[in-house]
């Protein structure tokens, strides 16, 4: 059975003159939640506050900086080599974990060196507890990128299948805001079946700009509605509109036209929950007396979290063209020198305490 959900929600909300988005929400309450977890070991051990506040510091500046040019080198260095300015821009573009998975242990190796020489406590005694507040953060992130309607699923069938439309009306707002003033989505529990899927029915309504007629509006849906969306690629594409689709009027200022929604994973919750429940093992691991080896919980984090990684990648959609050539996508390599050093970080604590 097919429960559709359909995602149209805004990104955010208005404060004033300001536009806290969600995700932005969510990626700093992973790390206040990381903060106070951190200083439950910092307590525990006798650790001093200011210490546990450069951490903090140190980690959200390695973060931004690292995700960010994960994001430049990693999946978009063909743009951003012609763009050098907007590399600074993280609010252009977008933010990769794996480059935040590079800078954040370079960063903390040498706050390591600098702060924890009096503690005589080690760089993989540090990351073995970061990396607990780590997963917590990023179960927080995927729901954020949820949020944003970003990094989804692949089309698909699913008891889950959900229609992100919230890109579909940043469409709106980009190229057809002149002429159309509103637009909404009712979803009518039907579907129409296709040679690989079947896709669900909408009704999209919309309210004309004022002094805009239904057939400037019939104008602009077959001119440029029907080619930009359906012309859009696999890994993009939200909405089909039918060769024949036409508008109809509802009352005196609204007209409607059925169309239909692409369902894909909600990889991004999917994602969550994994990263969340690593979260809950490696936490109990660490209340099992595993924070001892040195080094054993970072390398189970970097294990279950980018192997993880590689499996749900093969539900998502591509985030960059370029990755439709390859056998396996950006995310999937990138993750797995992960591992190997996750697993290499195990069988040395082993061999550490044997």
């Amino acid at each position: 059975m097919l429960l559709t959900l359909t995602w149209a929600a805004e990104r955010g909300f208005e404060i004033g003159p300001l536009f806290l988005r969600y995700y932005q929400i969510l990626f700093f309450t992973g790390f206040l939640g990381g903060f106070y977890l951190m200083k439950r070991y910092f307590q525990k051990e006798g650790l001093q506050q200011e210490i546990l506040d450069n951490l903090l510091v140190y980690t959200v500046i390695s973060t931004i900086i690292g995700a960010r040019l994960g994001h430049v080198f990693f999946y978009d260095w063909a743009y951003y080599r012609l763009n050098i300015g907007e590399i600074f821009m993280p609010w252009k573009g977008g933010l990769a974990s794996h480059g935040a998975a590079i800078v954040i242990p370079l960063a903390l190796y040498y706050f390591s060196k600098t702060n924890l020489q009096k503690t005589k406590n080690s760089f993989l005694w540090l990351m073995d507890r970061v990396v607990i507040a780590v997963a917590l953060a990023g179960a927080l992130i995927r729901v954020g990128n949820f949020t944003n309607s970003e990094i989804y699923g692949d089309p698909v069938n699913h008891s889950t299948e959900t229609v992100f439309l919230r890109p579909v009306l940043d469409y709106f707002d980009s190229y057809f805001s002149y002429a159309i003033d509103k637009t909404e989505f009712h979803y009518n529990n039907n579907h129409i079946s296709t040679d690989s899927l079947d896709l669900p029915e909408y009704e999209m309504i919309i309210t004309p700009a004022e002094g805009v007629t239904i057939g400037a509006i019939q104008s602009l849906l077959e001119v440029h509605m029907m080619p930009l969306f359906n012309r859009q690629s696999k890994d993009n594409r939200h909405l089909y509109i039918p060769e024949n689709a036409y508008f109809t009027p509802i009352g005196d200022s609204r007209y409607k036209l059925k169309l239909y929604g692409i369902p894909r994973f909600p990889s991004q919750i999917f994602e969550a929950i994994g990263y969340f429940m690593i979260f809950l093992t490696l936490f109990i691991f660490g209340e099992r007396r595993q924070l001892e080896y040195h080094g054993r919980i970072f390398g189970f984090f970097l294990i279950l979290i980018f192997g993880f990684r590689i499996a749900i990648e093969f539900l998502k959609a591509n985030q960059k063209q370029f990755e439709a050539s390859l056998d396996f996508n950006m995310g999937q390599i990138l993750s797995l020198p992960l591992v190997l050093i996750g697993l290499y970080l195990i069988i040395r604590s082993f061999r550490t305490h044997s």
